[in-house]
């Protein structure tokens, strides 16, 4: 039978439970347990995927064609393991499967409740990973903060759990902020303490409370809030703000929150914990030995999270190169061909991010060229490789009206157009080519170089793609279609091998990408970025620590 650990947040969102939850999962995994986590998202939207970047963020797609939750991308990049539909569920996922039991007339006529109707259908996804036998702990992060309504369903699922199963198979983790006042200059405990009488209210007692700090916390403060909330002063954890998020596992090492939840699971606690690895990276990771400004085109830059795997991938490709990544976000819709040189000057690289719509597409294109002409290495995602694909037609193949039908969906060169798969669907939730295809590489070309394999699998998110009947002039014209789908056809990557280094793909090889395994394609963008740097600078010589910071 698998345990479960239920992570659940107080006082403010943002607190970092996904961090939390990814950082004992880590624990538990390198102590030889089969460990996994799911997210329970507390709003009705019936996944992701058609939630505007700038409110929630990027969506993150599984293997398996599942629009989630960003938080799965930091479940996969601790574990090292992929996630599936299974690992996320919305409110609205739930409603959505009761009310068509409803109306096939499984209930047999019984009003439809919250309780138990809801609450039991949260409960069988909260224990489905667990019944597979494929784990030994299932981790579930709750979204939202204790007290708001809409996850008021959760809580209470959590509740009933509880008390159906053996007490030693299942904790409850609360993630709490200690605001540190510096008119008082201390920290105060308040906030949680009504935290966790909040969450005690409805029927939750909390196991463990993880403690978000700015200033650590003294053993007096602990004992007060062990006191107070009514748990044991050992069971109270610093957590304190790393410098990254990728410490977070070695913090609660240090706290020992895997050994007190493991306690409380009544399992056996072997000794030692293999984190050399995950060291390893950590100390390539903060000892750098040059920094390259690598441009990020899109047109969500003012939100981090919009982008958060692509800058993720950065971080593990840095690592690998040694190289300290410095990101310089440049919005689409303020490049022009008159100040193009000016805003990507300074760059070692350029990466044009995915996104959807006409909004800046102009400015990406202007930068691309720049990027083409002046030997830059580029890299672009999805989108990002279709407008470079636009780019050459208009600026090499002399087709200036070519676009993309999305944009221009009169243009008489659609170089990019609607798959025929998706002419005839009309529901924007889910419905786009999702998940991960196979991708047949050319061998001799840049690609093959990076992958060092003919034939690979990477994840999707479009609805468009490049038209194969232009193929044949951009191949005469020296841009390659290095990379195809062996079965439909479909051009994944395409690149020019008369640049130093100009590669786009179709696919997002940033969901795939993890700090055991960084992404072949942002290893080598990083590696042409520095190359492009030394070169540029004729360094010879690591730079000082100091020059990196």
């Amino acid at each position: 039978m698998a345990k479960y650990i239920f992570v659940t947040g107080g006082v403010t969102s943002s607190l970092g439970k996904g961090i939390i939850s990814a950082s004992l999962a880590k624990l538990l995994q390198s102590r030889g347990f089969r460990v996994t986590i799911q997210k329970f998202d507390p709003y009705i939207n019936v996944d992701p995927g058609t939630l505007n970047p700038y409110e929630h963020g990027e969506c993150y797609v599984t293997d398996d064609g599942a629009e989630t939750d960003l938080d799965l991308g930091h479940y996969e990049r601790f574990l090292n393991i992929p996630t599936s539909q299974l690992n996320n569920v919305t409110t609205g996922r739930i409603y959505q499967t009761v009310i068509n039991k409803e109306r096939e007339g499984a209930y047999l006529g019984k009003t439809v409740q919250v309780v138990p109707h809801i609450t039991d259908e949260i409960k069988r996804r909260m224990l489905l990973l667990g019944n597979e036998g494929k784990y030994d702990i299932v981790i579930t992060e709750i979204g939202g903060t204790v007290g708001d309504i809409e996850s008021l369903p959760f809580i209470e699922a959590v509740r009933q759990i509880q008390w159906e199963l053996p007490d030693e198979d299942c904790v409850v983790v609360h993630l709490t902020l200690i605001p540190y006042l510096k008119a008082a200059k201390e920290l105060k405990t308040k906030p949680t303490q009504h935290s966790v009488k909040m969450l005690s209210e409805t029927g939750v007692h909390p196991d463990i409370i993880v403690c978000r700090s700015e200033q650590p916390l003294s053993m007096e403060l602990r004992r007060k809030i062990a006191l107070f909330c009514n748990v044991k002063t050992e069971a109270v954890i610093e957590a304190m703000d790393a410098s990254t998020i990728y410490e977070v596992p070695v913090l609660m090492l240090k706290e020992k929150l895997d050994v007190i939840c493991l306690r409380k699971l009544n399992v056996e606690i072997f000794p030692g914990v293999d984190l050399t690895r995950w060291n390893d990276f950590l100390t390539k990771l903060k000892n750098p030995k040059v920094k390259v400004n690598i441009g990020l085109i899109g047109k969500y830059v003012e939100l981090q999270d919009a982008y958060k795997s692509i800058l993720e991938s950065f971080i593990h490709a840095g690592a690998m190169n040694e190289v300290k990544v410095q990101i310089v976000n440049v919005h689409s819709e303020f490049i022009t061909e008159e100040n193009v040189a000016e805003k990507l000057g300074e760059l070692d690289g350029l990466l044009v991010a995915p996104g959807f719509g006409s909004r800046g597409i102009e400015g990406k294109i202007a930068a691309i060229k720049y990027a083409r002409e002046n030997g830059l290495p580029f890299f672009g995602i999805c989108l990002g490789m279709q407008m470079a694909v636009v780019e050459f037609a208009r600026n090499v193949l002399g087709l200036k009206d070519a676009n993309s039908t999305e944009m221009a969906p009169e243009t008489t060169h659609p170089v990019i157009d609607l798959m025929e798969t998706q002419k005839t669907i009309t529901a924007k939730g889910g419905t786009m080519r999702l998940g991960a295809y196979p991708c047949e590489i050319k061998e001799g070309s840049l690609a093959y170089t990076i992958y060092g394999t003919k034939f690979i699998s990477e994840r999707h998110r479009h609805r468009w793609e490049f038209n194969n009947r232009f193929i044949k002039q951009y191949e005469q014209a020296g841009m390659i279609p290095s990379g195809k789908n062996p079965e439909s056809g479909l051009v994944e990557i395409m690149e020019i091998p008369s640049h130093p280094y100009f590669i786009g793909v179709q696919y997002h090889p940033e969901l795939k990408s993890t700090v055991e395994r960084p992404a072949p394609l942002f290893v080598h963008f990083v590696k042409a970025a520095k190359d492009f740097y030394e070169k540029r600078n004729a360094i010879k010589s690591p730079l000082l620590q100091s020059e990196l910071i």
